[in-house]
């Protein structure tokens, strides 16, 4: 449930003013079986630019910028186009930004160039046995209780779940709990997706607290113990960090690996050509996120500006769905095809410009070591008979109800 749409802002012409919306448009709302990436593809054969009327959680219209370039554009610029929006702190009637993702230039590069060694590709491959062990323990669970499987909930959730309580020094024997706190937050009613956010907030500042006075080798002790500019960091901006932290690894990287097993489900030979070729693997990944993006970055005007001579006014909203981007003809041949073996693969799954995807390299990982493990241990699979895959769009786009079965191959 979202908030009624606010009043079209008088200075965006009604020439200007699509018929689209991330959440309720044809291919967005919760549809059986379907395609929101194809339908928000279909926005490439309109005008560059036009504005989408509640297209927020909370009513606000925003411009939507298709094309890659312009997008390109407006994600370069964070000094014209803010992202400090404090969407997470808003929702509990407080005022902080997530860090790095809420702060803009210059301060955005000093948070930066602090937290990127957490997740520098040295230390991405210092995790990845950990990463891949989690992968096989899980899938071993999952066949040790039959053929089938709700993939999200049984794998794709957990998965990603147990990678950010080892970035954070905790046990695994807690997953379920932070699962079920992931998924009323991210899809729950609103009083539940409230409640959750209290509760993830609490935790967390309670294990800062706990990690100031006992240090550890985690991400926690890590920022307690951080200076920024020569200060040491405020309880308001160690939360600010936890929480993006525990958003952005959860539910983007759960939903890429469900998009993929949808996909591969959906189309056996290739499946079954990634089994029997493992090395193409890394490809594939890179052309399904690129085929199944899940974000759309936003940002708000800081000043009047224009694009393709469309006045766009201080305040204003701007989303960039890498969704378009990625299917943009002008930067990809055949875009509507999905090319297991593409090279030269310049997608925008992980945003542009100085907010690109912080956590990148490891969600790559993530999705790659998924994919290997999953198709080393589970034999050809497909969609369970009588099940039906729900996807939705919204500002991360998302499957749910995949249910995978491969009993056919288990019996031979």
């Amino acid at each position: 449930m979202r908030a009624v749409a606010h009043p079209i802002p008088d200075h965006v012409p009604e020439t200007l003013v699509g018929q689209f919306n991330l959440f309720t448009a044809p291919g967005m709302t919760p549809t059986p079986m379907g395609d929101p990436h194809a339908a928000i593809g279909m926005l490439l054969s309109g005008p560059p630019i036009f504005f989408a009327p509640g297209n927020t959680r909370n009513g606000e219209g925003t411009w939507v910028v298709v094309r890659a370039e312009d997008q390109r554009h407006v994600l370069q610029d964070g000094v014209t186009f803010s992202s400090n929006r404090n969407i997470f702190s808003s929702a509990l009637g407080e005022d902080w930004p997530m860090i790095p993702l809420e702060i803009d230039p210059p301060a955005h590069g000093h948070w930066r160039s602090l937290l990127n060694p957490l997740l520098s590709p040295r230390r991405v491959m210092h995790l990845e046995p950990i990463v891949r062990q989690r992968a096989v323990d899980l899938i071993e669970g999952i066949k040790a209780k039959g053929t089938s499987c709700d993939v999200m909930q049984d794998f794709c959730f957990p998965f990603a779940v147990s990678i950010f309580l080892q970035f954070l020094g905790i046990g695994w024997e807690r997953l379920h709990e932070f699962v079920d706190w992931a998924n009323d937050l991210l899809h729950g009613t609103p009083a539940e997706r409230t409640a959750a956010a209290h509760t993830i907030v609490a935790f967390l500042d309670d294990l800062r607290d706990l990690r100031r006075q006992e240090p550890t080798d985690d991400f926690m002790t890590f920022v307690t113990q951080a200076e920024i500019e020569g200060r040491p960091l405020t309880d308001l901006e160690v939360r600010g960090m936890a929480v993006l932290l525990f958003i952005a690894g959860l539910d983007t990287v759960a939903a890429a690996i469900g998009f993929d097993l949808y996909y591969l489900a959906q189309n056996i030979e290739q499946q079954n050509s990634l089994r029997a070729e493992p090395d193409r693997i890394l490809l594939a990944a890179e052309e399904m996120l690129r085929a199944f993006p899940t974000v759309t970055p936003v940002r708000r005007a800081t000043r009047d500006v224009e694009i393709h001579s469309v006045l766009i006014r201080a305040g204003d909203l701007i989303a960039c769905p890498s969704m378009t981007a990625n299917r943009d003809p002008k930067e990809f041949s055949d875009p509507d095809q999905i090319i297991l073996d593409r090279e030269d693969n310049r997608h925008v799954a992980f945003a542009y410009g100085p907010h690109r995807c912080l956590g990148s390299h490891l969600a790559r990982r993530e999705i790659v070591i998924g994919l290997e493990e999953w198709l080393a241990r589970i034999p050809e699979f497909h969609i369970k008979s009588g099940s039906t895959p729900m996807t939705h769009g919204g500002f991360v786009f998302g499957v749910e109800n995949l249910m995978l079965d491969w009993s056919a191959k288990e019996a031979n």
